[in-house]
């Protein structure tokens, strides 16, 4: 442990894997650990899935170089074409750049809209992570990124909070109209090159949107010649029931940003968009490993698997239940402010008490701690670090949901009966 570097780390409690099967994880002293993470999403299909194996293994029989760098490959080739017959983005000149994380395809896209746009700015919602690079940070406002500069001109917009709304407003309309009056005044929105939306916020605590929000801020920001980019890297790929969640919204962004699953536990990112911001210009945006020809194999049979395995199907399949299962448990515990999400993109907000909402954060930590020493695998996320958050793989069955309720229900129990320690969760920094 004391060779890897802080920089690094993320820990909740004391995790150390030595494998995993499908759902599940082993652990250095034995134990088998339900994953109701998938690493962040990243592993969408699970743990060691045979399809997935199979098409690595073949890929490494016959290595088609390392890159796309200064030569084509079959895999990134067939992947790029894979990527445009699924994605929402409008266009038939459309085109895909290949990197390794959500961070380096939204810091690419950040660089090129603007440069090729001519226009200075970017919107983007307070409590958006898009990534961990320097460029990245620079247009996310989550607050575990106060250490970093943001990109000059940057206009952070509240995202909407149906949970936290005023009576007033409780389809948060008013934060278009505020944008709408700043494009008439301070900021106008001929200098804005992009809006940056998660169609669901995910660290920012799996905020859903009121529909019909999304619609109308985009039809805003047209009307202004401004390009949308919808983030997806932790809520596509088939995780909220429909391929690309911005789907949800009945809205066409103009550029997709793909990570996490699209690599089945690979390193493999993807940006779809228009020939006018993809071929700016030569080398803009490039390393030595993006389209690695066994990540995009890896890449290739995760879109087949979802397929062929109708795990779209199954994410809202299953994600209907989980959460039908988690409002029922919310029933025996008031500590359970809030239930949403879509699909197999779950938030449950933690509250010390529902009337004033005040944010549990010592709870949440408390409760996943519990969970793991119980056999689940969750973290949790949001501004004040109290959303429980599930994204497992989205091939989870209904028996590995009723587990995880029930080992959840157990961890709640002992949190609010006193059971588990400050002690316990000291040490870990958690998010």
């Amino acid at each position: 442990m004391r060779a890897l570097s802080r920089l690094q780390k993320l820990r909740f409690y004391p995790l150390a894997v030595t494998g995993g099967e499908g759902s599940y994880l082993f652990t250095e002293d034995n134990r088998k650990i339900l994953d109701f993470s998938a690493s962040w999403g990243a592993a969408s299909l699970g743990h060691s899935h045979p399809r997935l194996r199979e098409a690595i293994n073949e890929a490494l029989s016959n290595q088609a170089g390392a890159s796309t760098l200064s030569a084509v490959n079959e895999p990134a080739v067939l992947l790029a074409e894979q990527l445009l017959e699924n994605s929402t983005a409008g266009g038939k000149n459309h085109q895909v750049w290949l990197g390794h994380s959500g961070s380096d395809a939204n810091e690419t896209v950040a660089r090129s809209v603007i440069a090729a746009t001519g226009r200075s700015r970017i919107i983007s919602f307070s409590g958006a992570y898009h990534g961990g690079t320097s460029g990245s940070m620079a247009i996310s406002a989550h607050n575990v990124q106060q250490h970093t500069q943001r990109a000059k001109g940057l206009q952070v917009i509240s995202y909407p909070n149906q949970y936290r709304a005023s009576d007033e407003d409780p389809y948060c309309m008013d934060i278009i109209k505020n944008l709408q009056a700043s494009f008439a005044s301070d900021y106008p929105g001929h200098d804005v090159a992009a809006l940056f939306i998660e169609p669901i916020q995910s660290d920012g605590g799996l905020l859903v949107p009121p529909r019909g929000f999304m619609k109308q801020l985009v039809e805003l920001c047209r009307s202004h010649g401004i390009l949308i980019v919808s983030d997806e890297v932790k809520v596509g790929m088939g995780r909220t029931g429909r391929f690309n969640c911005i789907e949800h919204e009945d809205v066409e962004p103009d550029i997709l940003v793909l990570g996490k699953g699209l690599g089945g536990g690979l390193p493999l990112s993807a940006v779809i968009g228009p020939q006018l911001i993809m071929d700016y210009a030569s080398s803009f945006s490039m390393q030595t490993l993006h389209g690695n020809p066994i990540c995009a194999s890896a890449g290739l049979a995760v879109l087949d698997i979802i397929s062929s395995e109708k795990l779209q199907e199954n994410s809202h399949d299953i994600g209907e239940y989980l959460m039908h299962r988690l409002r029922v448990l919310s029933q025996r515990h008031s500590i359970i402010g809030d239930v949403r999400g879509r699909g197999l993109a779950i938030g449950v907000e933690l509250v010390k008490d529902r009337h004033s909402k005040e944010p549990a954060t010592q709870e949440a930590a408390k409760i996943v701690y519990r969970a793991f020493e119980l056999g689940l695998a969750i973290y949790y996320v949001g501004l004040n670090s109290n959303i429980l958050e599930m994204t497992p793989p989205l091939n989870i069955t209904k028996d590995e949901a009723d587990e995880a309720i029930f080992i959840l229900d157990k961890a709640i129990d002992d949190v609010t009966n006193g059971l588990v320690s400050n002690d316990t969760i000291a040490g870990y920094d958690g998010w």
